[in-house]
């Protein structure tokens, strides 16, 4: 546990994982049976749903998906990462890999590289010499990216295409683990889209244009300032206060920074956490807090939120 927490505070987030809940992990299992039914049900009844609502009910249950992934791979609900990677592997939201999403993630969370543009691999800046290299059409899309209705349409394209020209230059460069995945991978996505067209209403390119991107553009908006450039590593992280829904479909990731303080605590414990000490969290941030997404899209829905030009890397 990081050393600034002080006893009392230690002793509180240790007697929470000494829970029963904590440790069975039942609100997980829950959660993964949910969303694996939930998924089947919706598919297989699609026919009687209509188009429409299936289309409806699949897209937040996508975002819901993405957010469990993320729980899995940080070793909820079991602490055996093979065993966390099966429960995880369905390709429901379809472009993102299990195994990568994983891998690029853990590296996201070395907290000192945060924002650092070819450092940290969910950064979202540009450093000073790819900025200038850009061409006034690039920067007008990553300026318009910097504002809640840009990231909302442009950020699941960008984030598509840039995964997909890393991906096939590893796979040009004949990496073995890049072929294994994207062939395990597409093996079970096949079998997905196969099953989507033989057994449910919703034609494939239906599912994949618009049910998985709208779905990943909605995880988009969660990401969209989690963190900011900073000298402090820890005030580089957001403290979001949102409303229900957005906790729900985001498993209270919101309260980002004491998730990356303490990334073995399960979804279900981190507004606890934050409520038992929130004025130092909020000092900790350095005041990095947000009132929820309403104010973000209220202030920067139509205007950049920062530059994506890295101020000091």
């Amino acid at each position: 546990m990081p050393h600034y927490f002080d006893a009392a505070h230690r002793l509180q987030i240790e007697t929470l994982r000494q829970r029963f809940t904590a440790r069975s992990e039942w609100p997980t299992w829950l959660l993964l049976i949910g969303v694996y039914g939930g998924w089947f049900a919706i598919v297989l009844n699609s026919h009687w749903l209509g188009r429409g609502w299936s289309t409806a009910l699949l897209i937040p249950l996508l975002v819901l998906w993405l957010s469990v992934q993320h729980e899995l791979l940080h070793g909820h609900p079991t602490r055996w990462i093979r065993f966390n990677k099966i429960l995880g592997y369905a390709p429901f939201a379809v472009w993102y890999p299990y195994t990568l999403y994983r891998d690029s993630h853990l590296l996201h969370h070395r907290d000192e590289d945060l924002t650092v543009p070819g450092v940290d691999p969910e950064s979202r800046y540009l450093t000073a010499a790819r900025w200038q290299g850009s061409s006034l059409f690039e920067r007008g899309l990553h300026w318009l990216n910097k504002t809640v209705l840009g990231r909302f349409i442009l950020g699941a394209p960008l984030a598509l295409l840039t995964l997909a020209g890393e991906e096939l230059q590893r796979l040009k460069n004949a990496e073995c683990q890049a072929w294994l995945m994207w062939l395990t991978h597409g093996t079970f996505t096949f079998l997905m889209l196969w099953f989507i067209e033989r057994y449910s209403a919703v034609p494939v390119w239906h599912y994949l244009l618009l049910i998985s991107v709208p779905a990943l553009s909605i995880a988009m908006i969660r990401s969209y300032y989690e963190h900011r450039p900073h000298a402090h590593p820890e005030q580089r992280t957001v403290l979001n206060e949102a409303g229900w829904p957005w906790r729900w479909l985001f498993l209270n990731l919101n309260f980002h920074l004491v998730h990356h303080d303490l990334p073995g605590l399960a979804w279900y414990d981190l507004p606890r956490v934050y409520r038992m000490h929130r004025e130092q969290w909020v000092a900790r941030s350095g005041g990095f807090l947000v009132q929820g997404y309403g104010q973000l899209w209220r202030r920067h829905g139509f205007k950049p939120i920062d530059s994506p030009q890295h101020p000091f890397h």
